[in-house]
């Protein structure tokens, strides 16, 4: 019997599914099922058990269950807050950098983030892109020696089959010109009992394979998560995360730092934090810039250069990632620089133009 090209997640999927769950209340009833029928809405079962239901303010609920808030929008927000649509060639493909492009295989994910930038999209279709289309985006990348990298992205990559994803794999393998093969995936950690060895061997290849992990919260880590990202690790594939700064969920410093600790403990880099894309419906979430910089700015000094992602903020409408941290070094003119550190005293400094450098604090 063939293998399914897609395993579909269970859990939590309806809005009387979440309150017999007691995720929301019935008095909540209309209003969620009134969000379910516009954003897709998945909670798995490892998911549910990590939800305390008796605080209303629970950090992990608040990322996948659907409140009445996601009704509110701003006229700032948009359903394709970073452009993709602009820079997609072919179906698949987005390419906005010059040297690395996503190859978006399906739209389905396990769990559906009330955040997530691609939520007028994701969960639309059960149907991953067709064997045509594969072939037509894999055409596109072979006829882009700039491209070095690709990213496997979606919906969740990993929720193909193995037999799927290794023969996807493969093919990017063999494209000469390609350094890495990047996977972004929240499945180790809201799914991992699907990281089993068929999976991880399908991962396998002659070049660089990343596997990028989505967490938000150091509770998200669970013991089966932990033991899914270990054994990628172990295999010999790094891992990395990515996290959004989130309203409710992670916007202190003592979350991100615990956060960030837990990951670099279980052998995870944190690469990006997040800030918040203005897709429709998720004010809510959305710190303020200068929030989210001093959140950052507050993590230096006392946190290990290991445990600190770069902190970004993605232009809206398609301009790119940029660093969006507090810049402690600022030149007045010729080279002359003022340098704060990690305790907020500014300190001179001037490049060293015949051999010596001069140091002094104000």
């Amino acid at each position: 019997m063939p293998t399914p090209p897609i395993s579909r997640p269970g859990g939590l999927r309806h809005a009387q599914a979440l309150a017999d769950a007691e995720l929301i209340s019935s008095n909540a009833l209309e209003e969620v099922h009134e969000v379910a029928a516009r954003y897709s809405v998945a909670v798995t079962p490892i998911v549910r058990s990590l939800i305390d239901s008796t605080d209303p303010d629970d950090p992990v609920a608040r990322q996948f269950v659907p409140s009445a808030e996601e009704l509110v929008e701003t006229p700032t927000e948009n359903a394709d807050p970073i452009g993709d649509d602009t820079f997609s060639p072919v179906p698949g493909i987005v390419h906005r950098y010059r040297d690395r492009v996503l190859l978006k295989l399906l739209h389905t994910c396990p769990v559906y983030c009330r955040y997530c930038f691609r939520r007028e999209r994701v969960g639309t279709s059960e149907a991953p892109l067709s064997q045509a289309e594969i072939e037509a985006a894999l055409a596109y990348v072979r006829s882009r020696p700039d491209v070095w990298e690709v990213i496997l992205t979606g919906g969740d990559p990993l929720l193909l089959s193995p037999r799927r994803i290794k023969k996807v794999v493969l093919a990017l393998d063999n494209i000469d010109h390609l350094g890495v093969i990047r996977i972004h995936t929240r499945v180790p950690v809201v799914d991992p009992d699907r990281i089993n060895r068929d999976l991880i061997n399908a991962l396998a290849a002659e070049k660089a394979v990343f596997v990028v992990i989505h967490c938000n919260h150091p509770r998200e880590l669970s013991p089966a998560a932990v033991t899914a990202i270990r054994s990628i690790i172990d295999a010999g594939i790094p891992v990395l995360s990515q996290s959004v700064l989130l309203k409710g969920v992670n916007d202190d410093v003592a979350t991100l730092e615990a956060l960030f600790r837990a990951l670099v403990r279980h052998r995870v880099k944190p690469y990006y934090l997040h800030h918040p894309d203005r897709a429709p419906g998720t004010r809510h979430f959305r710190p303020s810039l200068t929030r989210g910089r001093a959140l950052v700015d507050g993590l230096r000094g006392d946190l290990s250069g290991l445990c600190q992602p770069t902190y970004v903020l993605d232009i809206p409408g398609g301009h790119g990632k940029v660093p969006a941290g507090i810049e402690r070094t600022v030149e007045a003119e010729n080279g002359h620089y003022k340098v704060r550190d990690a305790k907020g005293i500014v300190h001179a400094y001037q490049d060293e133009q015949d051999g010596n450098a001069q140091f002094a604090s104000e």
